[in-house]
């Protein structure tokens, strides 16, 4: 059997050494084959010059280089593309996925689970921030989807090679991999960890991407955000029909009253608030749906180091070469 670790890197010239000297001894003792797959997603520092050096010193390791920066979830994929392991593990390469965890993982697949997630024990690591909305986020996804994504669970987590095969038969090109994964299914189990500081470098998330990631989630997973919008112009009118109603009554009994401008004013910019924030959700579902029918390549790849055979490519969708890595 063999295992196939697929590290996404960007910008991650201080953590290689690192991770290559803590993970490898590490993946040698479980007494599998295996393979180290960094995935370059377009570095503007020495990564890719730092894993190409290490690679003398580690036969195992295998440099994905994509053309320019394409983020994260494509570049999982493109290692899930490339990776030829029996059991696939994607984690990050600034060590707070603990490579301790490996044995533990590969203990429970041959046990018969097809997927194995690591679990955040605690998150004291993040800011408290980050621990809110972490929190938050999950708890809403869980009220708004029908798939069921583990809480407190990141990329970390161990595959088998029937389940990478059923997410890369996943079509979309706004990818959130966490929905993918949980959407993909199989007998699944759980270990869990304290998540430790990074062991070099800086964090490459920042808010705003956090922010349009969370987006990716909702608007791939779930269409009640659109839905919302129907109650709320069902109350609306209702509201509006109601207050009709109470003005011809009002005049009616006690005469005409002339109108207020700051209460018509008041209206009138709710109103056009509320269509404003309509128009914004219906806008995030068509700018992804223009994107789904461009059929662009979900990555583009500028060079491969350390792969035997460089034509040994997994397809996104066997009917659709241009779909991709090549």
């Amino acid at each position: 059997m063999k295992l196939s670790i697929v590290v996404p890197c960007y910008n991650e010239e201080a953590t290689i050494p690192v991770f290559l000297s803590t993970v490898t001894p590490i993946v040698q003792s479980t007494g599998l084959d295996y393979e180290i797959i960094f995935v370059d997603d377009g570095s503007r520092d020495t990564t890719v010059a730092t894993i190409v050096a290490l690679s003398n010193l580690y036969s195992k390791v295998r440099l994905v280089e994509l053309s320019r920066n394409f983020g994260k979830e494509a570049a999982m994929t493109a290692g899930f593309s490339y990776a030829t392991g029996d059991a696939i593990i994607p984690m990050d390469c600034d060590l707070q996925d603990p490579p301790e965890l490996i044995p533990e993982m590969i203990a429970k697949w041959k046990a018969g689970f097809k997927v194995v997630h690591a679990v955040r024990r605690s998150r004291q690591t993040d800011t408290w921030l980050k621990r809110i909305t972490a929190s938050a986020f999950y708890r809403m996804m869980e009220g708004i989807t029908d798939v069921a994504i583990p809480p407190n669970c990141g990329d970390y987590r161990l595959m088998d090679r029937t389940v990478v095969n059923a997410i890369l038969s996943f079509p979309e090109r706004n990818r959130f991999m966490k929905g993918i994964m949980a959407a993909a299914g199989f007998k699944a189990t759980q270990v869990e960890y304290d998540r430790p500081e990074r062991a070099a470098g800086e964090t490459k998330f920042n808010f705003w991407k956090l922010w349009n990631f969370a987006l990716d989630g909702i608007t791939g997973f779930s269409t009640v955000p659109l839905r919302i919008w129907t109650y709320i112009g069902a109350i609306v009118a209702l509201f509006s029909f109601s207050y009709a109603g109470w003005i011809i009554i009002k005049t009616i009994v006690w005469g005409v009253v002339t109108p207020g401008f700051a209460t018509l004013t008041s209206v009138i910019l709710f109103l056009g608030g509320i269509q404003l924030i309509g128009i914004g959700v219906l806008g995030e579902y068509i700018g992804r749906i223009v994107a789904e029918t461009k059929r662009r390549p979900l990555f583009l790849v500028g060079a491969l180091y350390g792969f035997e055979d460089r034509n040994t490519v997994v397809q996104l969708d066997a009917a659709s070469a241009d779909r991709g890595a090549l």
